[in-house]
């Protein structure tokens, strides 16, 4: 739960750090950013939101000179505060001028530790030599800052998607940078871990830092932020000041109309059971054995703190990661492995979609025509106009932005890669449709969107089960929650009787656990 809101002193009188003037930036012929004026200034929070696909990302690359604006200028403040325009032909312009950036998408070296990955291209050296033990020290003190306890020895390939997300902003707080930008930092961190964060940009805020930051989480920016610049297409739709806003008025701006709240649903009490698990132990937690079932045309949720095993569960339900257990489809019990039980109906949309989701140098077509190839070649020929209409339909159903499926997957924003794996399974219809934080780095309309399409499987017999760290969500989409403590489900809630606190009470170890439904016997 959100505490009650910061209140920052009023920022229109502070110094002008960086400005914006006329930015745009065309791929191809196709508009990314328009025209775009802001003024950022010192010891400020500046949020900017929109839809997946406004321009909020190219905005962010372009003021970190990981691209080149086709059109407009942006100015830094020197010593003195005067304005001098940036040529931003590169990332080491932008560095030495006081700009850091931690992307949405993480890009640690798996192979470096965290010491060295915090101090990659910046190693403190002595006689001529790396200095690690001062490198260690340093980056023990950024990992504090940032409230993580972490050996700064440990290795990068071994670090949670959250850990992961800590360690990248405390590279950039490491450079001391005068504008620190954060593309989507919060949309893999916890309850907690997020207030932590928030507290440490109030901090920055307070020792004169300007503060820009993308969110789709409107909570956190009515938390935190002085001003909000909204995009929407490209172009800057709005400006507002605290005070001026609520989350009603930001979204009309992000998506130029009211957002519709879905309804509840009731599923039909006689529905048949699809999906049922029967003593499954992952490898991640090898002597807590999980039981669980789900009827057609539910959707049940994952709830629980980060740590709580919500992944490997559905891992392993995938045939990911199980070493002993049952899962059943329609009553017939499935073979291990993922291949095999992908073939059975059994689809896994995974928490890391850049790692584990999509091949980000191929195009949107070919990553939403996997699954549907396999299912429909014959004698290993595929059927290219079958496939062709494939794509445009589930495009068009998926509303990606923009609606080019020879466009390669990278260059999308976060939300429409998303839709792409997602679009990738609901163009085969799965008997059971597994997603690991559906809707982590998406904004409000793309989130209405999934969770459309979603509802709109259940409601065709599948059986959904999704782990999702935002409660609002769980709350909003689950018509069952199972709540997770270190690898236990160690209660149940229906979607009438869910609330925040009965949720936490039970992530957290407290409550009575509540017996699940009951599973067929091995």
């Amino acid at each position: 739960m959100m505490s009650r809101p910061m209140q920052p002193e009023r920022s229109d009188q502070r110094p002008v750090v960086l400005s914006v003037r006329g930015v745009g930036r065309r791929y191809a012929g196709v508009v990314a950013l328009a025209g775009v004026d802001l003024e950022i200034r010192g010891g400020e929070v500046l949020a900017i939101v929109g839809e997946n696909g406004a321009g909020k990302s190219t905005l962010l690359k372009i003021l970190s000179g990981v691209v080149q604006p086709s059109e407009g200028s942006v100015a830094v403040a020197d010593a003195s505060g005067a304005l001098r325009e940036l040529a931003l032909d590169g990332v080491r312009e932008a560095t030495d001028a006081g700009i850091a950036l931690v992307h949405q998408e993480l890009n640690l070296a798996e192979n470096l530790d965290v010491a060295g990955a915090i101090y990659l291209g910046r190693e403190p050296s002595r006689f001529g030599f790396l200095d690690r033990a001062r490198m260690r020290a340093e980056s023990a003190r950024w990992l504090a800052r940032v409230g993580l306890d972490l050996d700064p020895g440990t290795l990068c390939g071994t670090l949670r998607i959250a850990q992961r997300q800590l360690v990248e902003i405390a590279k950039a707080l490491s450079t001391e940078s005068r504008i620190l930008i954060l593309d989507e930092p919060t949309s893999s961190l916890t309850t907690r871990e997020t207030e932590r964060l928030l507290e440490i940009m109030d901090e920055l805020r307070r020792a004169g830092v300007a503060v820009v930051f993308v969110s789709h989480h409107l909570d956190e920016v009515m938390k935190i932020a002085d001003r909000v610049v909204v995009l929407r297409d490209g172009r800057k739709t709005g400006e507002l000041a605290r005070g001026e806003y609520d989350r009603a008025a930001i979204e009309r701006l992000m998506v130029g109309r009211d957002i519709a709240r879905a309804e509840r649903r009731a599923v039909a009490a006689d529905a048949a059971t699809r999906l049922e698990v029967h003593g499954l132990v992952t490898t991640h937690r090898r002597r807590v054995p999980a039981s669980l079932a789900v009827r057609a045309g539910e959707i049940v949720g994952l709830a629980g703190l980060v740590g709580a095993g919500r992944t490997e569960l559905l891992e392993a339900i995938a045939g990911l990661g199980a070493s002993s257990g049952i899962v059943r489809l329609d009553g017939r019990a499935l073979p291990a492995g993922a291949s095999a039980r992908v073939r059975a109906g059994v689809a896994l949309v995974p928490e890391d979609r850049a790692r584990n989701g999509l091949f980000l140098e191929d195009s949107v077509a070919t990553n939403m025509s996997l699954a549907w190839i396999d299912r429909s070649s014959r004698a290993r020929l595929v059927d290219a106009r079958g496939e062709r209409g494939m794509v445009e339909r589930m495009v068009g159903r998926m509303q990606l932005r923009p609606a080019q499926p020879s466009r390669r997957v990278q260059t999308l924003s976060g939300g429409n890669q998303q839709k792409s794996v997602i679009g990738r399974w609901l163009a085969i219809h799965p008997a059971v449709l597994l997603l690991d934080e559906p809707t982590r780095g998406v904004d409000v309309g793309a989130r209405a969107e999934i969770h459309a399409e979603v509802r709109r499987l259940a409601e065709q017999g599948s059986a959904v089960v999704f782990a999702s760290s935002e409660l609002e969500e769980v709350l909003m989409l689950a018509d069952r929650i199972l709540v997770m403590y270190e690898g236990v489900i160690a209660g149940e809630l229906s979607a009438h009787e869910a609330t925040e606190i009965a949720i936490m009470q039970l992530a957290t170890g407290g409550g009575t656990p509540r017996a699940h439904p009951p599973t067929a016997q091995p």
